[in-house]
């Protein structure tokens, strides 16, 4: 029995499944890469620049996408999902930093499991960006950014499904709530010094003004005299 026609059959599906594979792989690293530098790029607030990068990276995950959707053993190996999370941050860090809301999975345009896992790994973007606007004193804007954290790891929390389902969402969901309470210690350390410093401010100076060398408490100014009488 000749086994020919099916070697070339097999050949044939798995020289077609190979190439889709190379498309596929290539341009998920090429769209990590894009959103990598537009989550660089939203951090110095070059949002534009930040913007352009983001649709870079939208067409790559398509193109990868088309490549590889008559192959969904390869499609879904891993490397695309994790493209396309770290696309899905990128977005929303973005959206978040330029003060807009997080953008839904139809905008995103990604699976729910990469949706959910890039908004978590958001939460460590946003505390970056919370600290760049502590240091530029602006307490306003951070708590509203923290508010915008607490938000996102409330919807993590309360998809409680099967890490085989959520792409073990619950591990980035416990990382995103560390990093929130670190968060919520620097921002409350921050307020308490802020209001600490606006009241010394405030507060007239007690007493006179001290004028002239300063005595030594307890020790008259004779103590250390001589008088014309003393050997």
């Amino acid at each position: 029995m000749s086994l020919d026609a099916v070697a070339g059959g097999l050949r044939a599906r798995l020289d077609a499944k190979h190439r889709a594979r190379e498309v596929g792989i290539r341009n998920a690293r090429q769209a990590v890469r894009c959103s990598a530098n537009a989550i660089r790029a939203a951090h110095r607030t070059e949002l534009d620049r930040a913007e352009l990068l983001l649709g870079e990276a939208r067409e790559l995950l398509e193109v990868a996408s088309s490549a590889l959707a008559a192959h969904p053993d390869v499609y879904y190996a891993g490397f695309l999902q994790d493209a396309q999370k770290e696309y899905a941050e990128a977005l929303a860090t973005r959206a978040l930093v330029a003060g807009g809301p997080v953008p839904p999975p139809e905008d995103v345009g990604v699976g729910d499991a990469p949706y959910l896992n890039g908004l978590a790994e958001t939460v460590g973007e946003l505390r970056r960006h919370l600290l760049d606007v502590l240091r530029a004193g602006d307490v306003a804007r951070a708590s509203a950014l923290f508010a915008a954290m607490e938000e996102i790891h409330a919807l993590l929390a309360d998809l409680d499904y099967p890490d085989a389902i959520t792409g073990n969402l619950r591990r980035s969901t416990d990382v995103a709530r560390s990093i929130i309470e670190r968060t919520r210690s620097d921002l409350t350390l921050t307020v308490i010094q802020r209001d600490l410093a606006d009241a010394l401010r405030r507060s007239p100076p007690e007493g006179p003004g001290r004028e002239g060398p300063v005595e030594p408490r307890g020790v008259p100014r004779w103590a250390g005299e001589r008088s014309q009488g003393d050997p």
